[in-house]
This record gives structure tokens, C-alpha cells and sequence, in this order.
């Protein structure tokens, strides 16, 4: 068996695909994506920037061939070679064989079998903090360079974005934790079925075998396809025989509370959310008067309010619903804001406003775009200029994505405090609002799933902030506007989407709170 540092990596972020990568179905793996694609292209052009720090050569082999690469990289070493950059090592067992491609192979004093030298690798990442998988691939490498040259380990370095670019990697504390990883791997791929599926979102999207996966998890109805069910979750609903939505729905807040993931805010509102997807329809999130604390033992007959009909609710109680009740009054004048970035450039190109009118009835998207970098101080000024015609309109965003700009921004042009703060009081997060008060019956809480559920759709379904994140980066190479115009479409979506969201959650609450 053949293990290398990308199979170790992807395995640490999921346990189920370097499986299938050796015996799925190669037919229902997806193709490589856009996103993909451009994260390749950042992470040789951040290769490219780090190696203008070293003077390195490079063994020569034919891609793929790595047994010419191993004696194209031991001529190198046995040669005192500086640095060398992309050399193949290898080590063997009666079991596998280990194969390491470190980044950087680079020479310090020490004894190896080369002579009064040896090196230590260096590997080149893309993230921004020392991440465990990073730091378990850089003692791989470590551990595979020491039975080469036949010395023992001692240092390894991690490369990666940011202040904190060059990071030394505890290999006492990572050098077993990888050996149990290792071992972990093998026993995995010896065995006959795949691990059990998991969908983790953020990890899942950009995995070739997504889709499959999540056709085998709907198919099983599997608990990680409920929002707030996490790894460390599942875990302990595992230990407690809870594996299914209907039984995590009939668990009592009491048995989850206190075990590692939950507590007395998380278990109820997750029973609550079982609770909805079962039922297929949407709960207020109630709360008891002053204590903060989540009823769902039983639900009001003929509405969509949860609560335990053995305990009398007061007026203030019903106020505590709501911890944000501005959502629930329509204004004269809103305002719906969403920004496109690109996080590689530090750059906020595309600040979409849509203004809504309800006295006038009138609607008007602004689409404030930076055709390149020097612009975004352009269009911060005009989004200024337009919200400040408006100074009484609230200005409904979803996540907290917009604000945290717009005080970045604010600091970054030196805008006045005085006139920022008016414009910040005035944001509403329709994301932290709804969370905070109803449990809807979809998978996820991002503004495309809850917009979906209640019938809206983008003009091109496929877009999304991560495609045009790629656009954006072709439009700055190829000049190409249609690209723009894609983007703009996306953004001008994305506001209406928030603005169905609002709507629907103002109504929802007005209807049943009493409000209305």
C-alpha cells in the first residue's frame, strides 16, 4: 500500500474519502470545480512567493515516476545540496510504503548518513494558522526524511499566509498523534465497507464525492444533515443510541445538557430543530420569563409556537421572545445590504444596496463595483453617500459579514466615528435575528437554504459567493465585463433573498406572538 502526505491530509478532514479515492465508484466522483481550480492556481503562486526566499535546486524525473524522483533527490542529498525543492523520499515496510513530497528539503548542521549535514523539511500551505492536519503531514514528512537519512528527527517548519508565516512544528507532541493517524489510515483502507458518512459543509463542497455522499445521507436520513449537529455531537447522541431525527426529537433537553458539545441553551434548541424537520414546519424558539430557558416538552394546539402549556407566559415573557424585536415593524424606507469580496486581495469589490420604498412603492438596486483594487475607496464613499439619504431607514444584512466591513472600511478611508456610527446602529442582522427565534425544517441556515425553502430562486442557480470570488479573479486577468455582469446579478439576488427572508420572519412573528 502506497500512503503519501495528501492522502494523510485528506483523511484527517474526512475519514471517508481517501476510501472511496482507492475503491469507490470512480464514475460518481464529480469534476473538478472552478473553486477547486483557483485554489490550486493560490497555492503554487504562494509556492512561487515563498521559494523567492531560498535558492533551491530541483531534482529532475519524469512526473509520476517517483522511483527516478527518490534517486534524483538522494543524489542531491548525498551532494550537500542547499535546499532542494520538490524532492521524493521514501521508506519501506512489509505492510505499505511510505512516499513524502515535502515542499523544501532544507540542509543544517547535524549527522546523517550524508555526512557532518542533514535537512529538515519545510511544507508550504496554504491557510493562515497551524492547523492540526498541517502540523501532522509536516511530522509525516519529518518522520519518513529521518529513516532516509537515517538520523533522528528533529525539526520541521510549516510555511503558510499571513504575520505568523513561518511556524516550527512540536514534533514531541505531533510525532505520535501522526503515528496513531497513520495507523488509523491503514486500518481503514484494509477494511470492506467505507466509514460512515458524515456532511460537514464547510469540509464536504469542495470534495469530489460530495454529491454521492450526500445521496447516501439523505437516503439514511442521517443526523449530520440537521443543523447544529456536529461532529462532537453526533458522537455523544451515538453514545446515547440517538441516531435518528425522530429519536433526537423525543430526547429530553436533560439527557444532553451536560455532555461535552452541549449545554442548556444548545440541547433543547437541537431537540427543537429535530423537532421541526420531523414535522416539516417551523417553531418559534420560545424562552421562560427572566431565566433564559428553552421550553419544548409540548406545543400549543393550532399554531406553530412551541411551548409548554403547563406554564402561564406574561406579557413580559412574550417580549422575551424576541430579543430583536425591530425585525417585526415594517419602515417607510429599508435598506438591503450585501458584499462580494476577495479575501485573497483584501478587497471589498462589490457593495449592493437595495432600497425599498413602501411609501413611494418604489424599489431601486444600486450595485457600487470595483472594476479593480484602487476603486474600493470609491465605493465605500458612495455607498456612504447613499445610506445617508436615508437616516432613518434600518439597513437589513444577513450574517455579520457586512458589519465587520463596514468598521474595517470606515478605519481603513479614516471616515468620520460620528457618521459611521449612525449608519452601523442602524444594521440588522436578519441571519442572528432568525436564528435566535425559529427553527425551520431545512438542512442549513446559509441565506440560499432558508431562501429556497420559502420559494425564492437566484436567476443562475449555480452562482455562488465562492464562484464569484473565481469570477472576480478572471475578470481582473481577462478583461472579460459578462463576468462582472454574472457577479452583479449574484449580489443583486442575494439582496432581494435577504429582503424575502425579513418579510417572511416579520409576518411569521407578528402572527404568532400576538403582535400583530
Amino acid at each position: 500500500m502506497l500512503i503519501n502526505a495528501e492522502l494523510l491530509l485528506q483523511y484527517q478532514r474526512c475519514k471517508r474519502r481517501p476510501f472511496l479515492d482507492a475503491h469507490g465508484d470512480k464514475s460518481r466522483r464529480e469534476l473538478e470545480n472552478d473553486l477547486l481550480s483557483k485554489l490550486y492556481q493560490d497555492r503554487v503562486a504562494h509556492q512561487m512567493s515563498i521559494l523567492t526566499q531560498f535558492t533551491y535546486q530541483q531534482p529532475v524525473y519524469r512526473q509520476g515516476d517517483w522511483k527516478a524522483g527518490v534517486r534524483a533527490t538522494l543524489e542531491l542529498m548525498q551532494q550537500g545540496a542547499e535546499c532542494i525543492y520538490q524532492g521524493v523520499l521514501v521508506s519501506y515496510s512489509q505492510r505499505h510504503i511510505l512516499l513524502s513530497r515535502p515542499d523544501l528539503l532544507v540542509k543544517h548542521r547535524g549527522e546523517s548518513c550524508f555526512g557532518d549535514w542533514q535537512y529538515f523539511p519545510v511544507s508550504i500551505e496554504l491557510g493562515k494558522r497551524p492547523k492540526q492536519e498541517y502540523q501532522v503531514v509536516a511530522a509525516f514528512h519529518a518522520y519518513v526524511l529521518a529513516m532516509v537519512q537515517q538520523s533522528e528527527w528533529e525539526i520541521a517548519w510549516l510555511m503558510l499566509r499571513g504575520k505568523e508565516a513561518g511556524y516550527c512544528v512540536d514534533l514531541l507532541k505531533w510525532m505520535p498523534q501522526m503515528h496513531c493517524i497513520l495507523e488509523e489510515y491503514i486500518q481503514t483502507l484494509e477494511t470492506d465497507e467505507a466509514p460512515e458518512v458524515f456532511i460537514s459543509r464547510q469540509r464536504c463542497n469542495l470534495c469530489p464525492w460530495h454529491n454521492y455522499c450526500y445521496t447516501v445521507a439523505q437516503s439514511q436520513k442521517h443526523l449530520s444533515l440537521l443543523p447544529g449537529v456536529t461532529p462532537v455531537r453526533y458522537t455523544q447522541l451515538q453514545a446515547l443510541e440517538i441516531t435518528t431525527v425522530e429519536s433526537l426529537a423525543k430526547t429530553h433537553p436533560t439527557q444532553l445538557e451536560n455532555l461535552p458539545g452541549f449545554d442548556r441553551i444548545v440541547a433543547p434548541k437541537l431537540i427543537l430543530q429535530a423537532k421541526s424537520v420531523l414535522e416539516n414546519r417551523p417553531f418559534i424558539i420560545p424562552y421562560l420569563s427572566l431565566k433564559q430557558e428553552y421550553i419544548v416538552n409540548s406545543c400549543a394546539v393550532d399554531t406553530s409556537v412551541c411551548l409548554d402549556t403547563s406554564i402561564e407566559i406574561d406579557t413580559e415573557a412574550i417580549q422575551l421572545l424576541f430579543p430583536k424585536d425591530d425585525i417585526l415593524f415594517t419602515a417607510p424606507v429599508e435598506i438591503f445590504f450585501d458584499i462580494e469580496a476577495q479575501p485573497d486581495l483584501n478587497l471589498n469589490y462589490l457593495l449592493g444596496v437595495l432600497v425599498v420604498d413602501k411609501q413611494a412603492k418604489t424599489e431601486q438596486f444600486y450595485s457600487f463595483l470595483a472594476e479593480n483594487p484602487e476603486e474600493e475607496k470609491l465605493i465605500w464613499q458612495q455607498f456612504l453617500d447613499l445610506v445617508w439619504q436615508y437616516p432613518d431607514a434600518p439597513i437589513y444584512h444577513f450574517c455579520v459579514y457586512e458589519f465587520d466591513t463596514v468598521k474595517r472600511l470606515a478605519k481603513l478611508y479614516q471616515t468620520p466615528h460620528t457618521s459611521v456610527s449612525a449608519v452601523l446602529s442602524r444594521f440588522l442582522d436578519v441571519y442572528e435575528i432568525l436564528t435566535q427565534n425559529v427553527a425551520l425544517p431545512i438542512e442549513s441556515y446559509a441565506l440560499k437554504a432558508i431562501a429556497r425553502w420559502l420559494g425564492f430562486e437566484w436567476r443562475n442557480p449555480q452562482a455562488s459567493g465562492a464562484k464569484c470570488i473565481y469570477w472576480y479573479d478572471e475578470w481582473l486577468k481577462t478583461g472579460d465585463r459578462s463576468l462582472l455582469e454574472i457577479i452583479q446579478r449574484y449580489n443583486e439576488d442575494d439582496c432581494y433573498a435577504t429582503r424575502s427572508v425579513k418579510d417572511w420572519l416579520m409576518n411569521f412573528l407578528q402572527k404568532n406572538s400576538g403582535l400583530s
